[in-house]
C-alpha cells in the first residue's frame, strides 16, 4: 500500500474526522480547525489559542472541539466558540483526542503529565462530558489514553494507551459508564498508538509515531497491513464517498516549536480495503 500525496504544508495535523464530505482535522501547533475537500481546498473553521486536537459533533451539528492547554471542551455553532465543558478539576495536564458517541456523550483523554518537559510520567484518566456539559472520571490508571473509538453497536469503546502499547477496551453501560476493562490487544514492540479509526471488518488502524508507520490491527494483536512513512505517523481517519479512503497524517516532530518552524505536516491517503466504520 503506497500512499499518496493529499495535503501538505501543515504544521501538526491531529483529530482527523470525515464528516458531511469533508476531513476536519485540527492543525494543533497553528491553532486551527481546518476543514479539507476532496480537491485539497482547505477553509480554517475555527482559531483555538489554547491549541485544537479531537474533534466531534453533537446530534444537533454544533462541532466539539478539544481545547488542550486550557483543559476545556468548546462548543462551535459555526459562528461563536463558547466553553461546553472545563476540564480543569479531572485532566492533570493537557487534554488531547477524544470520541463523541451518538447521543452527544463526549469521552476525553488528557496525557496526565508534561511529555516535551520530560517530565516523569503519570497516569491519566478518561474523562466523559455529557450533552449539557456535566463531567466526570470514567476510567482512570490510564496510560497516556490517546484515539478512541465506539463500535458501531455503540456497546464498546477502544482507546490506544499510548505509554503502554496496548488498544484497551471497556463495556459502556446504558448512563456512559465504562466497565469490563480489557486488552483488546497487545501491538508490536515499539509501536506507540496515537490516533486510531475502526473498519467495518473491525479492524483497527493505528497511527504510531515511534515506527513512522499505520498498522492495521485485529483484536488478539494481529497485524494485517502495515504502510510506511519517511516521518512519525500520528493519526488516521477512514473516509471519502466510499468510505475506503484512508486519510494519516504525518509530521517530522511533535514539539510545538520545531513544527510551527518546519510546517513539514501533511496528509497522505490510501485505498482500505475496508470501509469506515462506528465512530469517530
Amino acid at each position: 500500500m503506497t500512499p499518496r500525496p493529499f495535503v501538505r504544508d501543515l504544521c501538526f495535523g491531529e483529530g482527523p474526522r470525515w464528516h458531511e464530505g469533508r476531513l476536519y482535522l485540527s492543525d494543533m501547533h497553528d491553532h486551527r480547525v481546518l476543514a479539507i475537500d476532496e480537491a485539497g481546498r482547505r477553509e480554517t473553521m475555527l482559531e483555538v489559542p489554547t491549541r485544537p486536537s479531537g474533534l466531534g459533533w453533537l446530534p444537533g451539528g454544533d462541532l466539539l472541539v478539544v481545547s488542550m492547554t486550557d483543559r476545556r471542551l468548546l462548543r462551535f455553532d459555526g459562528r461563536t466558540a463558547v466553553q461546553h465543558a472545563d476540564l480543569a478539576r479531572h485532566a492533570t495536564f493537557h487534554c488531547n483526542d477524544m470520541v463523541v458517541d451518538g447521543t452527544g456523550r463526549a469521552y476525553v483523554g488528557h496525557f496526565g503529565f508534561d511529555l516535551h518537559a520530560r517530565e516523569t510520567f503519570r497516569p491519566a484518566s478518561l474523562i466523559a462530558v455529557e450533552p449539557d456539559g456535566r463531567s466526570r472520571i470514567v476510567a482512570t490508571d490510564m496510560a497516556f489514553p490517546n484515539g478512541t473509538v465506539i463500535t458501531p453497536d455503540g456497546a464498546t469503546l477502544i482507546v490506544g494507551e499510548s505509554f503502554a502499547g496496548r488498544l484497551t477496551a471497556f463495556d459502556i453501560g446504558a448512563g456512559g459508564d465504562l466497565t469490563e476493562r480489557r486488552v483488546w490487544a497487545q501491538l508490536p514492540e515499539r509501536v506507540v498508538p496515537d490516533g486510531i479509526c475502526l473498519d467495518a471488518a473491525n479492524g483497527i488502524w493505528v497511527a504510531s509515531p515511534a515506527t513512522n508507520e499505520c498498522l492495521r490491527i485485529e483484536e488478539g494483536g494481529r497485524v494485517t497491513h502495515r504502510i510506511a512513512f519517511d516521518q512519525g505517523a500520528y493519526a488516521c481517519m477512514l473516509g471519502g464517498r466510499d468510505g475506503r479512503t484512508l486519510f494519516i497524517l504525518t509530521a517530522p516532530d511533535s514539539h510545538p516549536d520545531r513544527c510551527r518552524a518546519e510546517r513539514g505536516g501533511r496528509v497522505d491517503v490510501v485505498d482500505a480495503p475496508f470501509p469506515h466504520a462506528g465512530l469517530p
